[in-house]
């Protein structure tokens, strides 16, 4: 009774403490002290009373949409030379577009809050028992029962399930992306609390940490009866996860709504602008300026204009307002010229207005959005194995896609399947298994090597493939190690957190884990002979099978599990072996195991050294196994100690550095048993999509947990690294860093590290200095000299310098955060745009650090898919998304802006050439319905078509041509050069328009009454020009015509005609000036057919012969595929292929008959290769020579034979393969043209 008042002493004394300190919840009783958040959530993100103020501020937080909005203020004063509903109702329209989209998007969140908010569970209620009721209704300390298959409606404390051992899976894939369900137990205390009586007197107390976002940890305590149980993230059942496996749990509610885990990390994600996007802020403040420049000069003209020839506008009668429009009065008055021209630079902001397009955001939206679906549906990315397409799930970085300079990688899992394979281990300094790996098999085929009879795969168990007549059949049991070998499948067996998984025959066994390699590591065990068949809250059950074929059983009990993290990068369980003895059974990466072995104990440590290093260089993943016993008295003081530090809910940071340091102590001494070589191949299709993915100028860094040597051989096998590629490597590994990092001389230590790193760096930048010719590099860093990388500034910039000027980074050992502090290096101070793509929750950092995010949704979860901005099932399709979707979006992207800044500056210089006519008065020549619908309705679709649709280069030729994708990398497409053509074309189109018609109706007058064409029919045909011109020059920029295209294009015309027609039958009050404009006086006038024509035509000119004349002249590399592209298939035509050479060099082309094939054999004798010689035809411009066999040799022979002949040459480098190659022809003639090579 005593113990009990202590209790609820401490419990009274923090209870008076604020909530800053804890949490305390009462269980089954009411929470009345305390305020909680309700169950009930809402991710909206508005309020019906917040959405229109909430709204507009965010869409006037775009600069041009302010603009716009001071823009349709000044029409509505008595200055604007326009109706106010000409600049009012594009307006209203874009803003209206961009809240309408919000407004769906915030509904269909309310409706998904509504859904989740009225779901049911069970609550128990006292003498009532279970009842249903909605989630809404739970609150902090009730007790649910949740069935198999459902969510959890709050963050509850696990009391007791179904199943006797107190145990129930869950799967977190809402949470944190994973796939793998999760075993979770009780305490087992209450795990008998399963009926009503049970619950009936149930009333506890639990004192926890604050609600936070870290789902991966929990600090608390239960206080029940006269006890104080520790409270683990194993006993935390968390809100958004489900009950799989187990027929029932119950729990009591911790948390709610707002304050549970996965609302608490509900956070957007990063905001990310594209590239282009940004550029288009500057066009637009270009736009904007010139506004400003046109307005000003207007205004300095109409003053002066007014001050010196005010007599001669005996029309004007500002003194006729009637005093109603006493500004417009001063607007003219010739005593105040200065007055007058600071109001017409206002009336000139409003006319000229329609040089900034108001409706390129909008088009930009909805095109993008197109493109993104369009990406969705494309089969070539579709993975049929998963039944995963590609997915973006932002359409925000459309065309950043088309210009990545550099990717940064993940490699297990990304480049790999993570698909594990125990393959070889070493054991008491012995290695065994005897397969020949992917990366082996890679060595061989260079070197010509076949496989050996013993090498050819063969079936195997999933997870295993061990072969070594040394271990199979337990002939291992006659070894001389057999103990430890034994120990070491004793490690395998029970070092892990695998939930076991069998049916009513316990010999069909599943082993779930968290991670691919545990569940190896324990099928490797059960083939050797130690076979987990069981496993409960407190014990595992080995049957330990004899080379006899009988087996014993053994129960281990589970005393303390230490877990692994990415920061310890080991794992240790403290077990009780059926003989009584204490064990901790550790693995671990082998740097960190050899830096806890003990230093009395030096047996097999070379050796296993030595294996760790050659199954490295195999491309194996490696761990390396130890143990310690240790006595009873000594663990139970250690033991006594962890329980404290776990009782320790005031933070949980300090709680996690004092379990760190408990760690540290006791896993210190070990002593080695072996290690564990794990093979996890290569994704289908990965070397092939790297290497053109580096000819399109994209430099791949990989950033992996793996050791060096692991991580230069996978680099060899899909092609980041090349054999005539230079190596610089930076690690850490002499004998000065070694020393100091025994005798943990901290001081001395970053010193020697400094130091070294840096000396390391300099003398790659100096040896790439000295290069004299054109040669590869590669830089490799190893994680501890890249962590003193990262802190030191200085070594950051040589770093970095160091790494641009290479074709490819492989960053060794490298944690999470390195990986994300690398991404954000090279995006920010490198000012490049980089894309990331990992697997993996440990990629999530480094996917939104970088421009672009792709998840690869493959076996370890969603969670990066969940961070990214694009998902795929595999890393080829990568190829295809950067290739093709990203290079095509980029074009388009960049045409839709270029040609509404082009079909803004043509009409709106068309307004300004007329102000200037009428002396700058402020006149305007349009129709104000035309001033309105200009960009949202007479030339709108097909820019957006051709911005959907278009295609420059077709995908095939896309991937055949992988240095096409260096126009988006430079920019090519949105530089100053073609801005300018597009923004003087427009300036040039309008002014020709305007003269011919101008001059035109000067001269003619074809009314019946002999009335002169008025300024309304001016106008109409003005305007008639300018929507031909517009949807006409789209012909000249369409690269790829469909019936859609000529639909847009015409469809366009036509309902500038209709509602030329109909508008003019319109009520006076609606149609205004355009009353039956069109029907009674332009319809029957030739001259308005002929002269809008004559204006189109004449406008239209110089764009076609400009065009015409670069393209025929000086193509781009894109323009010599579509003519490659046109004649594919009809005839055959000359690719250029590339090989290295010196500095002077050659072009060589194939002639095709078909894409990629070579149809014509060798028939003459003397091109053969036995003379090694060179003859061309008599009369002819080219060497023709016969290629079957084509080497290094040959190669060097025709760079001879065209030095000869000052042949120019190519530098694309592509495959140099000759495999089927049957006919070569070296073109001769300076005159043919340059090729792809030449540009790339």
């Amino acid at each position: 009774m005593i113990k009990m008042f202590h209790v609820f002493q401490n419990l009274f004394e923090y209870q008076e403490k604020s909530m800053i300190d804890h949490w305390i919840v009462h269980i089954n009783e009411k929470n009345d002290r305390q305020k909680y958040s309700s169950n009930k959530i809402s991710t909206k993100k508005y309020r019906w009373y917040s959405f229109l103020p909430k709204g507009l501020f965010e869409q006037f937080r775009r600069v041009a949409n302010f603009y716009f909005a001071f823009h349709a203020a000044l029409s509505l004063t008595p200055i604007t030379p326009v109706n106010p509903s000409t600049t009012i109702i594009p307006l209203v329209f874009v803003i209206g577009i961009s809240m309408a989209k919000e407004a769906v998007e915030d509904f269909r969140r309310g409706k998904l809050d509504k859904k989740v908010n009225n779901d049911f569970v069970l609550l128990w209620k006292q003498n009532e028992g279970f009842e249903i009721r909605r989630w809404k209704d739970i609150k902090v300390g009730d007790i649910v029962k949740v069935n198999r298959d459902d969510f959890f409606p709050a963050d509850l404390l696990f009391l007791s399930s179904s199943d006797s051992d107190g145990l129930c899976y869950v799967e977190t894939m809402n949470l944190d992306g994973e796939t793998n369900l999760k075993l979770r137990r009780c305490l087992e205390e209450t795990r008998n609390l399963a009926d009503s009586p049970t619950f009936r007197d149930f009333n506890a107390v639990v004192e926890c940490e604050l609600p936070n976002p870290s789902i991966y940890t929990f600090v608390g305590r239960l206080l029940w009866q006269d006890r104080i149980l520790n409270l683990s993230p194993t006993q935390v059942l968390l809100r958004g996860s489900k009950l799989r496996n187990t027929s029932h749990v119950y729990g009591a509610v911790l948390f709610t709504g707002q304050d549970t885990k996965i609302m608490k990390n509900s956070t957007d994600p990063p905001s990310k602008r594209s590239t282009m996007e940004r550029r288009l802020d500057k066009v637009i403040i270009f736009q904007l300026l010139l506004l400003i420049i046109l307005s000003l000069v207007s205004s300095c003209a109409f003053s002066i204009n007014l001050g010196k020839n005010f007599k001669d506008y005996i029309y004007l009668r500002p003194d006729d307002t009637h005093g109603k429009n006493s500004i417009a009065s001063a607007q003219f008055d010739k005593d105040n010229v200065y007055v007058a021209g600071v109001l017409q630079f206002f009336t000139c902001l409003v006319l000229y207005g329609y040089f900034v397009p108001i409706s390129l955001y909008v088009s930009m939206e909805i095109v993008k959005t197109v493109q993104a679906i369009f990406l969705n549906m494309d089969v070539e990315m579709y993975y049929e194995e998963n039944d995963k397409p590609a997915s973006a799930r932002t359409s925000n970085l459309n065309e950043e896609l088309g210009e990545v300079s550099i990717i940064l990688s993940d490699k297990t899992g990304t480049l790999t399947r993570n698909e594990m394979e125990f393959f070889k281990c070493s054991i008491a300094g012995v290695s065994y298994g005897t397969g020949v790996t992917e990366v082996e098999k890679f060595v061989l085929e260079k070197t010509a090597t076949e496989l050996s009879s013993n090498e050819i795969e063969c079936s195997h168990p999933k997870g295993y493939n061990l072969r070594d007549n040394r271990l199979e059949n337990l002939r291992w049991q006659e070894d001389q190690h057999k103990d430890v070998v034994q120990r070491f499948l004793e490690i395998l067996a029970l070092c892990h957190t695998i939930v076991v998984e069998f049916d009513s025959n316990e010999d069909n066994v599943k082993y779930v884990g968290e991670s691919p390699d545990e569940a190896s590591f324990v099928v490797a065990a059960k083939m050797l002979g130690f076979f987990l068949y069981k496993r409960s809250a407190s014990s595992m059950f080995i049957r330990f099978y004899q080379s006899t074929g009988s087996y014993y059983e053994y129960e281990y009990e589970v005393l303390n599990t230490i877990d692994f993290s990415s920061a310890r990068k080991r794992m240790s369980v403290i077990v009780r072996d059926p003989g009584g003895q204490i064990l901790l059974l550790c693995k671990g990466a082998d740097n960190v195991i050899f830096e806890r072995l003990s230093s009395e104990v030096e047996e097999w440590r070379y050796m296993t050294l030595e294996h760790l290093k050659e199954y490295g260089e195999a491309g194996l993943r490696t761990l390396a196994l130890a143990y310690k016993k240790l006595d009873e008295e000594s663990y139970l003081e250690w033991e006594k100690r962890w329980i404290r530090a776990k009782q320790d809910i005031i933070n949980s940071d300090e709680q996690s550095q004092s379990l760190e340091e408990l760690a540290e102590e006791i896993e210190r001494n070990l002593i080695l048993v072996g290690a564990t070589a794990i093979e996890d191949k290569l994704q289908a299709g990965v070397p092939q999509a790297i290497q053109n993915l580096a000819s399109a100028g994209i430099k791949i860094w990989v950033l992996t947990g793996d050791k060096m040597e692991t991580a230069i051989n996978i680099g060899y096998a899909c092609r980041i690294l090349q054999n005539n590629m230079r190596k610089h490597i930076i690690r850490l590994e002499d004998n000065g860093f070694l020393q100091a990092e025994a005798l943990k001389e901290k001081k001395n230590l970053n010193e020697i590290c400094t130091i070294l790193v840096s000396e390391q760096i300099q003398a790659g930048k100096v040896a790439l200095g000295g290069q004299k010719e054109e040669t590869s590099n590669a830089v490799i860093i190893d994680g501890k000299a890249l962590g003193f990388v990262l802190s030191d500034e200085n070594l950051k910039k040589m770093f970095l310098t160091l790494s641009l000027q290479c074709d490819s980074v492989i960053c060794c050992r490298v944690s999470p955060k390195q990986k994300a502090l690398v991404t954000e290096l090279v995006r920010k101070d490198g000012n490049k745009i980089c894309l990331s793509i990992g697997d993996g929750a440990n990629d999530v950092g480094m996917i939104q650090k970088a421009n672009i995010g792709v998840g690869i949704s493959g076996v370890e979860g969603q969670q990066a898919t969940m961070a990214a901005d694009f998902s795929m099932a595999q890393f080829r399709f990568l190829e295809r998304l950067l290739l093709v979707h990203g290079a095509w979006c980029y074009t388009r992207i960049s045409f839709l802006i270029k040609y509404f800044l082009y079909k803004n500056i043509i009409f709106g210089f068309s307004i300004f050439f007329w102000n200037a006519l009428t002396m700058f008065s402020g006149q305007s020549v349009y129709a104000d319905w035309f001033l309105s619908l200009y960009n949202p309705l007479f030339t709108a679709f097909p820019v957006g078509v051709v911005a959907i649709f278009d295609q420059d280069v077709k995908s095939t030729y896309r991937l055949q041509f992988p240095c096409l994708y260096r126009q988006g990398q430079r920019n090519q497409s949105f530089t100053a050069w073609k801005l300018t053509s597009w923004f003087f074309n427009g300036i040039i189109q309008a002014l020709l328009s305007f003269f011919v018609i101008l001059l035109s109706y000067s001269y003619h007058s074809d009314r019946q009454n002999g009335q002169m064409i008025d300024i309304n029919s001016v106008g109409t045909t003005m305007f008639t020009s300018i929507v031909l011109i517009v949807n006409l020059q789209m012909a000249v920029a369409i690269q790829f015509w469909t019936w859609i295209h000529l639909v847009a294009i015409w469809g366009e015309i036509l309902i500038w005609l209709i509602f030329l027609v109909s508008t003019g039958q319109l009520p006076i009050k609606l149609s205004g000036q355009l009353q039956r404009l069109f029907v009674s006086i332009m319809a029957p006038t030739p001259s308005f057919y002929i002269i809008a024509l004559m204006g189109t035509t004449l406008a239209l000119l110089p764009s076609f012969a400009f065009i015409s004349f670069f393209r025929n002249f000086y193509p781009e590399d894109y323009q010599i595929v579509q003519e490659i592209e046109r004649k594919d298939g009809s005839c055959s035509f000359q690719k250029s292929v590339s090989m290295f050479g010196g500095k002077n060099s050659f072009d060589l082309g194939l002639e095709l008959t078909q894409p990629n094939i070579l149809t014509i054999p060798p028939s003459d004798a003397k091109y053969g290769i036995s003379s090694r010689k060179f003859h061309a035809p008599e009369n002819s411009n080219s060497e023709i020579y016969p290629s079957t066999s084509l080497d290094s040799k040959d190669l060097t022979d025709f760079q001879q034979l065209h030095s000869t002949h000052n042949n120019s040459f190519a530098k694309t480098r592509r495959d140099n393969s000759w495999n089927g190659v049957s006919k070569v022809i070296i073109n001769k003639d300076s005159s043919v043209s340059n090729g792809i090579s030449s540009h790339a």
